[in-house]
Formats: C-alpha cells, sequence, structure tokens
C-alpha cells in the first residue's frame, strides 16, 4: 500500500501526534518530527538507523521564528539568512534552552534552515513547532529526490509521504558555523561558495569530521549506492581498468560508446551544473537497481556547484 500523499491537513494530524511524516524539501525528502517531542525525534534516529552523535537540522517556517531556537545571531548570519532564506543553506548557531539535546547530539549549537518549498512551509506555517528533518533515507544511503524513493525505503516504518514532485535543487543544503562571528563551510551544498563569498566575504571550508560532527554529511562515507562505486577523471581509462564487469556510467554531458557499459546516465547534455545537482540522486537510485558490479561515475568541473556534486560523490566512493 503506497503512503504517498498531497493531503497536508493529515501530515499536519500525524505530526501533531508525534508520528513521522517524510515532506518535500527544494534540496531533499526530509524524515520530519516535532523537535519539541522526545518520541518523535527519537523515532527519526531509529527509523534512519541514524547515530545519534549527529545532529539534526531543525527546519522553521519564517526569520521571525529564528529568536525561538538560537540563542545568539552573528552579524553575518544575518546577512547570509537575508540573502538566501528560504532556500538550500543551513546555519549553526548557538541554540535556545528550548531545544532538546538529541536534538543538537548534545552539542551548544543547533543547525537550522527555511526550506523554499511552498508544501514545506505551508506545512510548517500550520504547526505550533518546528521540524526536525533530516534525509528520508537509512543513514548512509543515496538521499531521495521523490516521494517515490522515499516510499521504497520506508513503506512499512512510516505512515505517511508528503508528496511535492521531485526536488528542484536536488542535494543538500550548504551547512555553514560560526567560530566567533566567522562563518564557516561544515558542508557544501545547493548554495555555492561563490554565491555565499559575494555575501560575506572569503571563507573557510571545514567539511570532514568523523567524531563528534559540528553539522550533518562531514562523516567520510554518506549518500552511497550499494553498488561498488569509482569516481574518475577518466572515465574511458576506468573502463578499461574494469571491462571485465557490468559496468554503470554517470556522467556530466557526454555519452559513452563502450560494449561494457551495461548502463548509463548523462545529467546534463548542456553543461548546466545546476541540472547536473537535480538530477545526482536519482541517477544514482537508477544505477543502483540495474544489477552492476561498478558504477564509474565522473568527477565534475570543480567551482560552483561542481564542488558539491564531487563531494557528493567523493563521499558515495569511499569503501565501508
Amino acid at each position: 500500500m503506497s503512503i504517498i500523499s498531497t493531503d497536508i491537513s493529515k501530515a499536519v494530524a500525524l505530526l501533531n501526534a508525534e508520528a513521522l511524516v517524510a515532506i518535500p524539501t527544494e534540496t531533499v525528502y526530509g524524515l520530519a518530527g516535532n523537535i519539541f517531542s522526545e518520541k518523535a525525534i527519537a523515532s527519526i534516529f531509529e527509523t534512519k538507523k541514524r547515530p545519534f552523535f549527529n545532529p539534526l537540522i531543525v527546519h522553521i517556517p519564517s526569520v521571525d521564528t529564528l529568536a525561538t531556537v538560537v540563542s545568539y545571531i552573528p552579524e553575518k548570519a544575518k546577512r547570509l539568512a537575508d540573502a538566501f532564506w528560504p532556500g538550500p543553506l543551513t546555519l549553526v548557531l548557538p541554540k535556545s534552552s528550548r531545544i532538546p539535546d538529541i536534538i543538537t547530539a548534545g552539542k551548544d549549537t543547533v543547525a537550522v534552515r527555511i526550506p523554499n518549498h511552498p508544501m514545506a512551509l505551508k506545512l510548517l506555517q500550520a504547526l505550533d513547532f518546528p521540524l526536525a528533518a533530516p534525509s528520508a533515507n537509512p543513514f548512509g544511503s543515496i538521499s531521495p529526490t521523490t516521494a517515490q524513493h522515499v516510499n521504497d525505503y520506508f513503506k512499512a516504518d512510516i505512515k505517511m509521504v508528503l508528496d511535492g514532485g521531485p526536488c528542484q535543487r536536488g542535494i543538500e543544503s550548504t551547512i555553514i558555523g560560526f567560530d566567533g562571528e566567522e562563518p564557516i563551510i561544515y558542508r557544501l551544498g545547493s548554495t555555492s561558495i561563490e554565491a555565499i563569498e559575494n555575501v560575506v566575504g572569503s571563507i573557510k571550508i571545514k567539511n570532514k569530521k568523523e567524531i563528534a560532527p559540528d553539522a550533518p554529511g562531514m562523516l567520510e562515507r554518506h549518500y552511497a549506492p550499494s553498488t561498488r562505486t569509482v569516481l574518475t577523471e577518466d572515465i574511458s581509462e576506468a573502463i578499461a581498468i574494469h571491462r571485465d564487469k557490468r559496468i554503470g556510467v554517470l556522467a556530466f554531458q557526454n555519452l559513452t560508446q563502450h560494449d561494457a557499459v551495461k548502463f548509463q546516465i548523462v545529467l546534463s547534455e548542456a553543461n548546466d551544473l545546476q541540472e547536473a545537482a537535480s538530477k545526482l540522486y536519482d541517477a544514482l537510485h537508477q544505477l543502483d537497481k540495474q544489477n552492476l558490479d561498478i558504477i564509474i561515475a565522473e568527477r565534475f568541473p570543480d567551482f560552483g556547484l561542481g564542488k558539491s556534486i564531487n563531494d557528493r560523490l567523493q563521499r558515495a566512493t569511499v569503501r565501508a
């Protein structure tokens, strides 16, 4: 039985009853629960099999709500919020005493954003509480960008997926924390470094931390297909190395002609990094279903959203 629905009132009722609902955002689908319900938040971790040391992102409906979840907002955080909210940017800020420690993995900071999706915003505006909503997938696996992806993962475990269509941005939000007043990128994402630096100037990247990560998405292996995946600068060379295997190819803009390639996806014939990002996870889901021995993924140009796509592919290709 499908759990997919477009009924926002049903989602509101379930969330008020401390149940989980998968919700659409512009980045990926999130597995959402009331941040003030210990039952709901514990259920997020259990359903995803997510380690409790990995903090969650809090989703709010408006900037006016920010003061209810954080205790201090640096000046550059205000500038970033003004520039990018609603949108795919998460700010890690000193938390309000109201925020439960389970949300923040015991840290004194909380990650927060306003999603840029009409259905998600309408839902948040109908609730009396913010939502914690990490990606709606088992921990470490490919993030979901359609309601069907979530249904395939969690049909037996949650009561509803709120269907808002395919995610327009397709990879997670960029996460920015602060060292005093200075911003630091904790996770590359759908808001490019270049766009951020246009607002706050030069910014450092600190996006890998295995022990007690400061934000989601910092672990070395993440976003990964079950099929072995390799990342390469040269698809032809990688095919030659693995030519005795059933190969799938994930390429930026050009098809590859080779008998060993059993399935391939080109993310943007138009050489458009935003189009490629929006299709990335769906392509990995498709490739993972093809009974392949290996997926060969092409490294992207290392600028703009190409940096974020490479980050996801790099983490997907680390072997457990």
